[in-house]
């Protein structure tokens, strides 16, 4: 008895199944999945569940897509060992920004995949785009631009130590567009201190 009241006061007071699906995503990947070179793609699988869906229950809340591109970074660093490289630096990674463009909405009970692939890099960060694409038409449903924060590491020296990153690819132009705005914003918000 004294378990289930734990266990309720954890659901009450923490998001519990964020953490549970965190540490199955990750391990399961390790476990299951081949090893990806840092500029390959990786996929994660997921389902547009009554749990997933807006106030109308048709299809997939605006903020659950942000959640879902959570599971995919981690399986990519997972996959790639991004992450355990960047540790070894005494690193972390950190959310620095990112932009969801919506094209076409999930219904429910509709499965999809999120594709996740490095497209750039500088010193600082790198920068992820993921997919959101539906199993039974594969139209791609919303993209994500990403840019991953790396402390206390230089991005492009932890690169070089993947030899498929030997040389940096040229900045997409919708990048460089995003990270444009981004130092606008950056700007603004400057001169208003």
């Amino acid at each position: 008895m004294s378990w289930l009241v734990i266990l309720l006061i954890l659901y009450v007071i923490w998001d519990v199944n964020y953490f549970i699906r965190c540490v199955f995503t990750v391990f399961a990947g390790r476990l299951f999945q081949r090893k990806r070179k840092v500029t390959e793609s990786t996929s994660i699988y997921g389902l547009c569940t009554s749990q997933d869906v807006d106030i109308f229950i048709r299809h997939m809340n605006n903020a659950r897509y942000l959640r879902e591109l959570d599971f995919a970074r981690f399986h990519f660093y997972a996959l790639t060992g991004l992450y355990e490289r960047i540790r070894e630096r005494r690193g972390g990674a950190v959310q620095g920004a990112s932009s969801v463009r919506y094209r076409r909405t999930i219904p429910i009970f509709h499965p999809y995949k999120i594709q996740t692939k490095l497209v750039w890099w500088d010193d600082k960060a790198i920068y992820l785009e993921q997919q959101f694409v539906t199993l039974t038409d594969g139209f791609v449903r919303a993209v994500a631009l990403s840019k991953q924060c790396i402390t206390n590491c230089d991005v492009q020296e932890l690169l070089k130590t993947y030899p498929e990153a030997a040389k940096r690819p040229e900045m997409p132009a919708d990048l460089k567009l995003w990270l444009d705005a981004i130092e606008l914003s950056s700007q603004k918000l400057r001169k208003d201190k």
